[in-house]
């Protein structure tokens, strides 16, 4: 091939033509739920419950087996169960039901009688909140404090588990004050009293006014742009209004961007689904399998206050509150760049009917500044010099779970790299105090004092991820690369010591367990059936970051719920069920379905279909700066190819066509 089609057939690898996104008949084996089918199966579950007395509280697409699916990426004309799964809650009992939307029927239906409940709805979120407002005992605590009634905001929190054999399905409501204008509710809290809606009964079972402690002032809790005052800080840089059509395609929600090309999917309960990534290889004419299916399996973040009225607040976003459920829609220029393109999602209501949000998820093209790759000949006539710029396809999606406002991408890299982001933004979760400096503290307060009367909690991010990698292929290893000093035993030299590898399989689940701390160490999926031509089995490599481990007693409740943090990499064999490291039921539970209980049985996982999870986030001590609003704080890991291909994977990639501007000399 001579090199005028080489370089055109590079072209069309690394660059895809701009079109917007288009229709698809066919649907993805993985593709979620369509509005109509949220429809159908309200219709045919209601059919068999003719009762009020039913809700729902999860209804999501039931993943057809994986063979199918491989066998459908192969041949569309493969045929594949179009099926939906439905956590309703009837006759105070939770039942599990399997909807075959094709036939329009039930396959099966099954009554849960383990720990634990369901996700929340909004619908009985808000409808309690609703309920304490109106409560009389409320309201002459209120009215005792000298507040309004009208402008209190009252918000659900769970209850989580301290050893009850029994529990109803209850939530407490902390409420909030927002008058002289503030909409930043989460920092004027109403401390001192506890509230306990029955959210089933609808009814009120516990209330107890304790004290009465001062609320925060309202200033500076304002950050709406309109109404700051002077003086400002630095003006932004405007941003490009329009910009080059998107330089991908998408077809359904099958995503295909440089030799990338992968599923994007919505659920109630995880928020972002990424499925069947596989990058093309240019040596083999392939796309190459990476990654089955992932997401963020549950996020755990225990508060730091054993205090009455604090100890209880240690959250499970996705089991308890639905990260989908919380989504919120993305802005164009501010959440998302001009070049994005927005996809909409969709769950199923409190009845079952179909509501949207509408973009939920946005698909850019990154162009940060950065390095590709890059190398000088210095030593050569001319200095040669090569570069390549960085760039790569995000996925992102914004979940608000009550003050915290958590940003998730999946970034894709022509090298094969794919890189997990989360940034936390949001309020702070303060209780009010006496104290306006911090000479007047004596003792423990569990948190920083931000600003007068304001102590924001100390509290950890532990967010779990779900990483189904089929590396070329089921049949995977976890692979553990020991870093070790050796002491130089060659007379020859003067070199007194060096360091070197050391590699080890884990055969099963124990083996897997890791929490990483300094010693140095590399971890691998690998897949030992297949070998590069120089003999390496092809794989991908975990680069961790964020490394936290668990500060709670290990006998704690919250800490024996949160099992899954025990250990920052686990590896599981495939198993369609096990998709929640929290567990199914996550709001009350025991902690008794949880990943640290699957890989009790210490099952084999050498050579077989393994799923690899990872635990990361960060231990927040506040302070001032994160007051009123918090400046983003970002952590993430990526996952990288090693021995996957025979050689640099971007080594002919053919840069962009650079715009010339006029040049600026920073002067005004």
């Amino acid at each position: 091939m001579d090199s005028s089609k080489l370089m055109a057939l590079l072209f069309l690898l690394f660059s895809v033509t701009a079109v917007l996104p288009i229709s698809s008949s066919k649907r993805h084996p993985l593709d979620s739920l369509r509005p109509s089918e949220f429809t159908r199966v309200q219709t045919i579950v209601k059919t068999s419950y003719p009762s009020n007395n039913l809700s729902f509280h999860y209804v999501g697409m039931d993943e057809p087996d994986k063979a199918v699916v491989y066998s459908w990426l192969s041949n569309s004309k493969t045929k594949f169960p179009r099926r939906a799964i439905v956590i309703a809650r009837h006759n105070h009992q939770t039942h599990e039901i399997i909807v075959d939307l094709s036939k329009r029927s039930i396959v099966s239906d099954k009554v849960y009688t383990g720990h634990g409940f369901p996700l929340l709805t909004l619908e009985e979120q808000h409808a309690g909140a609703a309920l304490v407002l109106a409560y009389e005992p409320f309201k002459a605590s209120v009215k005792k404090r000298g507040l309004n009634i009208s402008d209190v905001v009252c918000s659900a929190s769970t209850v989580g588990w301290y050893g009850e054999k029994k529990s109803k399905r209850v939530l407490k409501f902390p409420c909030f004050y927002t008058d002289q204008g503030t909409i930043n509710m989460f920092l004027r809290p109403i401390e001192g009293i506890t509230i306990v809606v029955d959210i089933e009964e609808m009814k009120v079972t516990e209330y107890n006014d304790r004290e009465v402690a001062p609320i925060p002032k309202p200033e500076p809790t304002e950050y709406r742009l309109s109404k700051l005052k002077p003086p400002f800080g630095p003006r932004l840089n405007s941003v490009a209004t329009s910009s080059t059509r998107p330089g991908f395609k998408i077809n359904g929600n099958t995503v295909k961007w440089a030799n990338w090309v992968f599923n994007v999917g919505f659920d109630a309960r995880v928020g972002t689904i990424i499925s069947t990534a596989s990058i093309y290889d240019i040596n083999m004419h392939k796309y190459r399998r990476v990654l089955y299916r992932g997401f963020i399996s549950e996020l755990f973040i225990p508060y730091q206050d054993p205090s009455e009225g604090w100890y209880h607040i240690t959250y499970f976003d996705n089991g308890e509150f639905g990260f989908g459920l919380t989504a919120v829609p993305l802005e164009r220029l501010n959440d998302c760049p001009a070049n994005a393109v927005f996809m909409d999602g969709y769950f199923a209501s409190q009845d079952g009917t179909p509501v949207k949000t509408p973009n939920a998820v946005c698909i850019f093209e990154r162009h940060a500044g950065d390095v590709m790759w890059r190398h000088t000949e210095a030593e050569m006539p001319g200095h040669v010099r090569e570069v390549r710029p960085e760039v790569s396809l995000v996925v992102r999606m914004v979940a608000t779970v009550g003050n915290y406002d958590y940003i998730i991408d999946w970034e894709f890299k022509p090298s094969g790299s794919i890189k997990m982001g989360v940034g936390l933004s949001g309020v702070l979760e303060v209780k009010p105090v006496e104290y306006t400096y911090v000479d007047q503290i004596k003792e423990d307060q569990h948190g920083t004092l931000v600003a007068d009367n304001s102590i924001a909690i100390n509290h950890d991010h532990f967010l779990n991820y779900y990483l189904d990698l089929d590396i070329d292929g089921y049949a995977n290893s976890f692979e553990k690369t020991k870093l070790v000093t050796r002491r130089n035993t060659n007379v020859n030299t003067p070199r007194k010591s060096y360091w070197t590898v050391e590699k080890e399989t884990a055969k099963t689940e124990f083996e897997a367990r890791l929490n990483l701390d300094t010693k140095p160490m590399e971890f691998a999926l690998v897949n030992p059936s297949k070998k590069t031509k120089i003999g390496h089995p092809v794989g991908y490599r975990l680069l961790p970051g964020s490394i936290i481990g668990p500060m709670l007693m290990e006998d704690d409740y919250p800490q024996i719920r949160a099992g899954f943090t025990n250990y920052n990499v686990w590896v599981t064999p495939y198993k369609k069920s096990e998709k929640y490291s929290g567990g199914n039921y996550v709001d009350q539970s025991h902690g008794d379905d949880t990943l640290l209980q699957w890989t009790d049985g210490n099952r084999e996982i050498e050579n077989t279909d393994i799923v690899l999870w990872y635990t990361m986030g960060i231990h927040h001590a506040p302070c001032q700066e994160d007051f009123p609003v918090m400046p983003t704080v970002s952590c993430g890991f990526e996952l990288r190819p090693t021995n996957f291909f025979e050689y640099n994977p971007v080594l002919k990639v053919i840069p962009p066509k650079h715009v010339q501007r006029p040049n600026y000399t920073g002067k005004n």
